[in-house]
């Protein structure tokens, strides 16, 4: 029986003694993680707490030194998926009568013109099709012939895809002509170098479980304080009142409104740690484009056609056509490559057969080998 004076001290973590993952995701994220970042979650945290609040302000503080070297940004968290976070930037960015514009090139562009119909933003979209990138001039010329745009929300890479979109060229063209700029880094903050400053972004989004590799639960908005300051009254929503979410942490030194994650706020520091042990953004960055790299050399090598051309393909995640041959079924590929401790996503392009393959995570290049060699005991539709 416990007791008032009874004190529980947490036994140490054998951090070899963790059991290994049955497979590996080769996936955008969630994706697979180290043991240690597994292994901060094994204790329990106060929301109210201040070693817990201390922890928070050290994650705001060095998401904002990784976002821009530029003073006068801010970063808030926000609890859900990523899309919570983009959500929540969106509905306090824009106020009654402003108006959102969404170059889009792939589902997570469209989610957004869709997160403005659902809340009743006035918004246009500017469809690329799927295998194009999002055109600056294009968004130049928009905004001039369109003064009543106010807002434009871009996807910097777009994992329907692997898409990576020119989010600095865009920028600039925002910028000149006098709107508030939105990027949606899910997929790529932590993972390619980037400054938010120098790209021109008011708010740059991304999430706990990308390219940073914690786990599921939180996202993060990086935006310039004055523009998130002009905000307040604007959300159209308690919860995802963007503003008051990032007042609260301000004046309450890292509380949060309403109950946090805690334990995937504690690993995503500790993931925040190993970013920086490994070498920054600019190291994990040479890492996930030589796994990529090495996959799309691999995959050729194996008959497989990637949809995108080098150019514009992010290091991120990629694209395969799908096998022509009247015997594959992706489920069952899917399965024979699951068997053999890999696990894959299907295709999300709407109008082209593809299956995609991340590159980001816990993966290095012997695991890209690996995967290479099951992917070609799985290609059973060959025997």
């Amino acid at each position: 029986m416990i007791t008032a004076q009874t004190t529980i001290k947490p036994a140490g973590i054998d951090i070899d003694a963790l059991p290994d993952n049955p497979y590996l995701l080769l996936t955008p994220g969630p994706l697979s993680t180290s043991k240690t970042v597994k292994a901060a979650m094994l204790r329990d945290w106060c929301t109210w707490d201040d070693d817990y609040n201390g922890i928070v302000q050290k994650i705001r503080r060095r998401l904002t030194a990784l976002a821009t070297a530029a003073e006068g940004f801010t970063a808030v968290l926000m609890q859900g998926s990523g899309t919570f976070a983009v959500e929540a930037t969106i509905t306090t960015a824009l106020p009654a009568d402003g108006r959102l514009l969404v170059p889009a090139n792939g589902a997570y562009g469209r989610r957004i013109a869709e997160i403005a119909r659902r809340a009743g933003i006035d918004h246009t979209v500017m469809s690329f099709g799927e295998t194009e990138a999002a055109d600056a001039g294009a968004v130049a010329r928009k905004l001039a012939d369109d003064t009543g745009i106010t807002h434009v929300a871009v996807v910097h890479c777009e994992t329907t895809t692997g898409m990576l979109n020119p989010v600095a060229e865009i920028g600039a063209a925002v910028k000149a002509a006098g709107r508030t700029y939105i990027v949606d880094a899910m997929s790529s903050f932590g993972g390619i170098p980037m400054d938010a400053a120098v790209i021109g972004a008011d708010f740059l989004v991304s999430s706990a479980n990308k390219c940073i590799q914690g786990v599921p639960g939180f996202g993060f908005v990086i935006a310039r304080r004055a523009v998130l300051e002009a905000c307040a009254g604007r959300a159209r929503s308690l919860s995802m009142d963007l503003y008051d979410q990032w007042r609260v942490m301000e004046t309450a030194k890292g509380k949060w409104r309403f109950t946090s994650p805690t334990h995937t706020v504690r690993a995503f520091y500790q993931a925040l740690l190993e970013l920086e042990e490994e070498g920054g953004v600019a190291a994990r960055h040479e890492r996930y484009r030589g796994n990529q790299r090495r996959l799309s050399a691999g995959m050729e090598k194996l008959g497989f056609r990637s949809l995108l051309p080098a150019a514009i393909q992010s290091p991120i995640i990629t694209a395969f056509h799908n096998p022509e041959h009247p015997d594959y079924n992706f489920r069952r590929f899917y399965d024979e490559l699951k068997e053999r401790g890999f696990v894959i996503y299907p295709g999300k392009v709407s109008d082209v057969d593809t299956f995609r393959m991340g590159n980001i995570g816990e993966v290095y290049a012997a695991d890209i080998d690996r995967l290479l060699a099951a992917m070609a005991q799985a290609a059973y539709w060959r025997a």
